[in-house]
Order: C-alpha cells, then sequence, then structure tokens
C-alpha cells in the first residue's frame, strides 16, 4: 500500500472518529430523551437525559425496563420499522410514569446491524395541564347543561333570572354613580330600592308626595337609570300654563289652529317620542286635557291642536303630583281611567316628619352644597341645632330645609352655624295675622266670567302672600304649598314680579 493511501486511510479514520464524537456529544446535551433499539427489542445505547429519566437501562429489552410490559407495545417504533414504517408522525404515549411525544427513525450500527433511533420529550406537564383544562370544560358544561334544563323547566325560573341580572347591573351602577337621594332611613331604603326596580323597564310611574320631598329628583333618578337614559328628557309643569297653551305645547298644533298660530309646531310628546317626559302636578289639569292624556297613555298616539290626523309616539311618561288624585276620583274631578293609566307603579315620598333621622345626612349634604357655591366655610354644626331642626315640624319637607341651610351657611360666623342662624316658619298661610284675601262674591264673582274670578282671587292670594313674605318668592311658595316653578310662572303670569 503507498504512502498516499495510508495517509488517505489514517484522514479517513481521524474523520470518522470526529463525526463519531461528535454524534455522541450531540446526543448527551440533547434535552430529548434519545434511545438506540436492536431489532430484538433490546436497548443498544441511550443518551444522559434518558438515563437522568429512567435510569442505566443499556442490554434490557424496553418494554420491560420502560413500560414494565411482559410484550412489545401496541404502537411499537421497532415493529413499525421491521414493517417498512419510515415515518409515523409524533406519536403520544405514556412511558411509566411520564407522557411523552415520541419519534422514530431507521438507524445503521457501527456493525452494520439495524437499530431504530427512538426520541422521547417528555410532556407531563402539558399533558396534566390538558386534562385539567379538560376537567374543567366537563364542569362548566356539566353546570350549564344544568342550568339550561332548569331554564326549560320553568318561564317563570328565566323570568326571574333575568330580573336578577338587571338588579346586579343596577346595584353596580349604583355603587359606581351614587344617587343624589340622601338619607339611609327605612323609607329611604325601600323608596331608592323601589326607583332601581322600576327604572330600567317603560312602565308609567306616578310620583306622589307633599310639596318639598323631593318629587322631580326621583323622577331624574329613574331617567338617569333607565333603558332610555340616552334620549331626551322633558320636564313639564301642568299647573304653569293655562288650559289651551298646555294642550298646544304638550301635543303641538297646525297651522292655522288659533290666532298667532302662523306654523306647524310639534309638541313635548312629539318631540320626546323615543324618550321620557315628566308631567310634574298632573293633578292640576282639566277634564278635557285628562282625556287627551289618557289617548297618549292607552294608545300611544297624539292630535295636534287644530289637527285630524292621531299621530303615533312612544313617550315613556312619569307623572308627580302632591294632590290626593285617589280623593279626586271619589269627588269626580279626576277621571278613573286616567288614575289607573297614571298609577301603574306609585312611588310615594314620605315627608321630612316622616324620616327625621335622616335630617342629619341632610344637613351635612346641604352645607357641603352651599358652601361651596356661596364660597363659606363651616366646621361645626352643634347637637343643639340639630335638634332644633329634628324638633321641626317641616311643612315645606326637604324644600324648607335646604332654605333653612342656605341661610344659616351664609349668616354664620367662626365657620359654625349656631341656632341664631336657623329661620324656622312656625306658621302656617292660614295662622298668619292679615293673611286673608278680601273677596266680595256679589260685587267680585258675579261682575265677569268664573275663570277670570278666580284667576284674580289667585292674583291677591299670591300678592299676599308675597307681602306677608316680604317680596321673599321662595318663602311665600312654601306658604302657600306650592312648588318653586309653579308659583314663579303665577307670579310672572300675574304681573307682580315688578311690585316686590
Amino acid at each position: 500500500m503507498s504512502r498516499s493511501h495510508i495517509e488517505e486511510l489514517r484522514k479517513s479514520k481521524e474523520e470518522i472518529e470526529r463525526l463519531v464524537k461528535n454524534r455522541g456529544a450531540l446526543s448527551e446535551v440533547m434535552p430529548d430523551m434519545i434511545f438506540l433499539i436492536r431489532e430484538d427489542f433490546v436497548i443498544e445505547d441511550m443518551n444522559r437525559s434518558a438515563m437522568t429519566q429512567f435510569g442505566y437501562k443499556r442490554g434490557q429489552t424496553c418494554y420491560r425496563s420502560l413500560h414494565g410490559t411482559g410484550e412489545p407495545c401496541a404502537v411499537c417504533p421497532v415493529k413499525l420499522v421491521a414493517g417498512g414504517r419510515r415515518d409515523a408522525g409524533l406519536m403520544e404515549m405514556k412511558v411509566g410514569d411520564i407522557f411523552v411525544e415520541c419519534s422514530y427513525a431507521p438507524f445503521q450500527g457501527y456493525r452494520g446491524d439495524n437499530l431504530v433511533l427512538v426520541a422521547m420529550r417528555d410532556i407531563t406537564r402539558r399533558k396534566r395541564h390538558e386534562e385539567e383544562i379538560k376537567r374543567f370544560h366537563t364542569n362548566i358544561e356539566g353546570i350549564l347543561h344544568r342550568k339550561i334544563r332548569e331554564l326549560k323547566e320553568s318561564e317563570k325560573v328565566r323570568h326571574h333570572l333575568a330580573m336578577e341580572i338587571n338588579v346586579l347591573k343596577n346595584e353596580l351602577s349604583r355603587l359606581h354613580q351614587p344617587d343624589d337621594m340622601v338619607g339611609e332611613s327605612r323609607k329611604i331604603r325601600d323608596l331608592r330600592e323601589m326607583v332601581y326596580k322600576v327604572a330600567d323597564s317603560d312602565t308609567t310611574i306616578l310620583i306622589t308626595g307633599e310639596s318639598g320631598t323631593g318629587k322631580e329628583l326621583v323622577a331624574d333618578l329613574i331617567h338617569k337609570h333607565s333603558g332610555r337614559r340616552d334620549k331626551p328628557f322633558l320636564k313639564f309643569n301642568c299647573a304653569a300654563v293655562s288650559e289651551s297653551l298646555l294642550e298646544s305645547d304638550l301635543f303641538g298644533h297646525e297651522k292655522g289652529a288659533f290666532t298667532g298660530a302662523d306654523a306647524r309646531r310639534k309638541g313635548k310628546f312629539e318631540i320626546a317620542s323615543d324618550a321620557t317626559i315628566f308631567l310634574d302636578e298632573i293633578g292640576d289639569i282639566s277634564p278635557r286635557m285628562q282625556a287627551a292624556i289618557l289617548r297618549v297613555l292607552q294608545n300611544g298616539e297624539i292630535i295636534r291642536v287644530g289637527g285630524n290626523s292621531p299621530i303615533k309616539v312612544d313617550v315613556r311618561v312619569i307623572a308627580a303630583t302632591n294632590a290626593d288624585l285617589a280623593k279626586a276620583v271619589e269627588e269626580g274631578r279626576f277621571r278613573k281611567d286616567l288614575y289607573y293609566r297614571l298609577n301603574v307603579f306609585n312611588l310615594h315620598l314620605p315627608s321630612l316628619r316622616e324620616r327625621k333621622e335622616d335630617i342629619p345626612a341632610l344637613v351635612s349634604h346641604f352645607v357641603g352644597k352651599y358652601c361651596r357655591l356661596l364660597k363659606r366655610e363651616i366646621d361645626l354644626v352643634p347637637d343643639q341645632v340639630l335638634d332644633r331642626l329634628r324638633g321641626h315640624d317641616w311643612p315645606g319637607n326637604i324644600r324648607e330645609l335646604e332654605n333653612a341651610i342656605q341661610r344659616a351657611v351664609l349668616l354664620a360666623q367662626n365657620k359654625m352655624i349656631t341656632a341664631g342662624d336657623l329661620e324656622l316658619a312656625t306658621r302656617s298661610a292660614e295662622s298668619v295675622p292679615g293673611f286673608a284675601v278680601p273677596f266680595d262674591a256679589e260685587a267680585d264673582g258675579l261682575a265677569q266670567p268664573l275663570k277670570d274670578t278666580l284667576a284674580e282671587v289667585e292674583r291677591r292670594i299670591i300678592h299676599s302672600a308675597l307681602k306677608k313674605c316680604n317680596g321673599k318668592a321662595q318663602q311665600a311658595a312654601e306658604l302657600l304649598g306650592l312648588g318653586k316653578t309653579a308659583f314663579y310662572d303665577k307670579v310672572k303670569r300675574y304681573g307682580l314680579a315688578k311690585q316686590f
């Protein structure tokens, strides 16, 4: 053999040794478990990862040492290769206590023998996680199937669940958006609960209670939490305008319907279609207006003044009154059918006399409000002041208390409200000396139409009340038991504003 052949043989041997060494090094550092298995199922070799997991198993049959069985696996890489299968893709199996992802390939041994190279990757954590997810899904599916069966059993149950969801939504809304209804007395908690129960429906609501109890505030709260909260909320005081103007304002008019009607005009109900309208002082409307509003509630339609064609509207109506409508129905002054249409759901507001335990909270609220508005600073409201407020009869309810606190904040000195800063009414309108309005039925009542006579009597009463209250409109309104909006409108109508 020539020297060149010997040199070439040496280099080939070195290359083979290098390749074998590199293959061994690569096998040792691989995280996957590598096995070389003979055709008789004996493990020829295994890398470090395999020995770490299973121990030293060279020279042992794979199915006994790894699986602990007496015969080869049903899906055995050695058998698959012997049968001519070269690639079956990744297989998942359990080997001992672990789950593995397995792949295989034919391998030629250095002696020319046929081996099978099996690579395993530990997927135990993944499989357990999948099993946990599967169990979780199974539990969820079981719960869902049970709930579905329960829902199918009864329409009542489905309705109840829907109501619970709405209540929870409203409760969450209440937690994130505190309302302006101050107080935690039992009556106020019950009222607040009823407001949130009925707000999200389109039910017609009648709010009743004495003047000054906060009926408009409750109406605002209902709209704020209703399904129409993003639509307009129109407010209208039925006692503030005359009957002819009231009908036009609410229902609109056609061109030429009356003197001055030079163009068609939409009324409040038409404007508020798909929205909400608040009718305050609903107990003061005439029989004709009662019939017109009944048509809206019954048929969802209006007729403009001077028009003949009904117009469909979709309006949620919230009404309020300080009158006893049930008594008015008995006396024939209010339509029974309209009363029942309005009184689908009644919210009665308690007087301040019925919830005096809320007075400290209300005082705190109003003190904070008027300190901000009047730029004053109050640090203390003594107990004797609160005792005096609790001992008052509050004929004007919350409105009277608010006015008293506003005045007290304005007069307070040394950052403290004293009893001397409070001005509490102690007499009703009837008991005020000189409050009687002179009126002669023969001389005054028969000299003009009844409507004008009643207007004149009303003007004299309001003028007298303003005079007794030194021109203070708010006090005069409370004296007469009127809402401030209605009172201001009447003062303006009778031209009394310039006299005081």
